[in-house]
């Protein structure tokens, strides 16, 4: 077993031990895409939610990825059983167009490459909550998409991080999209408002997950695009993915925003855990 563990085209071994090959376009142009989610008690959460989308990315960059969803299951398990024990890992893998000689045009006859690693991972405590800053969202018009292009995210990031903040949310003008690596909803007068699925955000799992829950805990849902006003104004604004769940924010910009419905986001923190907790608990 080792710490953080590696697989690349079906070798395995130490994570900072394995080599890429140089003619993967992944390096030239960012040309796949990739998924990632929490692993507890060995169990990796949502994962068919996660391979749907896998799939659907794939069918949209037209990656001819032929490995079938119980192989690719297969293929993750034995990654995630290699690692040493902990009490949550991270799980990630990205499939790519494949090898061949650096050129902009699809090459053919290549096999798509598939690499994973898993490493020990600490979740956010949902207690203490998101400090952002907001940005002009620069990034293209495939955000549905889950794919390796991430330069916008990396440095909207990277701003984040210079002020002392977790996230930071994009918009278009004064239409709110996501965040650089997160989904954002807002609660107002009791009801959870999300933006809607198009081309400009990415179907997070964990915001369907939250909708979800919303629902069955008796709160109204509407998924109509939200204004940075809107979303100043909220009574709560929550930041949802994968790696975290479902974090209130306190302030953007360092103007204190939301706080105002304690009682729903306390509520739907606690279904989203105990939804992670029972979905990653081995029966028998």
């Amino acid at each position: 077993m080792w710490k953080n563990v590696g697989y690349y085209n079906g070798e395995m071994g130490p994570l900072e031990e394995m080599k890429v090959s140089m003619g993967d376009r992944a390096l030239y142009f960012g040309d796949g895409i990739y998924e990632a989610t929490c692993v507890a008690n060995r169990i990796p959460f949502a994962i068919d939610d996660h391979l749907d989308r896998m799939y659907n990315s794939l069918r949209l960059l037209e990656i001819p990825f032929k490995m079938e969803r119980e192989q690719v299951k297969a293929e993750l398990q034995k990654v995630i059983d290699a690692a040493e024990d902990n009490p949550v890992h991270f799980l990630y893998w990205q499939i790519t167009r494949g090898n061949s000689m650096r050129n902009h045009v699809f090459p053919q006859g290549v096999e798509p490459s598939l690499m994973i690693f898993v490493k020990p991972h600490t979740m956010k405590s949902m207690d203490v909550p998101y400090k952002l800053i907001s940005l002009e969202d620069n990034r293209f018009k495939l955000c549905n998409i889950k794919t390796l292009n991430l330069i916008p995210s990396v440095l909207a990031n990277q701003r984040a991080a210079e002020a002392g903040c977790d996230e930071a949310v994009l918009h278009r003008g004064s239409r709110v999209t996501e965040c650089a690596h997160s989904n954002i909803s807002i609660l107002k007068d009791g009801v959870l408002r999300t933006a809607p699925t198009d081309e400009l955000i990415l179907p997070g799992i964990t915001r369907k997950h939250l909708l979800a829950l919303a629902r069955e805990h008796g709160i109204p849902v509407v998924e109509e695009p939200f204004s940075m006003v809107e979303l100043m104004n909220a009574d709560e604004a929550i930041v949802t993915s994968s790696s975290a769940l479902c974090m209130r924010v306190e302030s953007i910009d360092r103007i204190p925003v939301g706080g105002k419905d304690p009682r729903r986001i306390k509520l739907l923190q606690d279904a989203y855990l105990e939804k992670f907790r029972r979905e990653t608990t081995s029966v028998g």
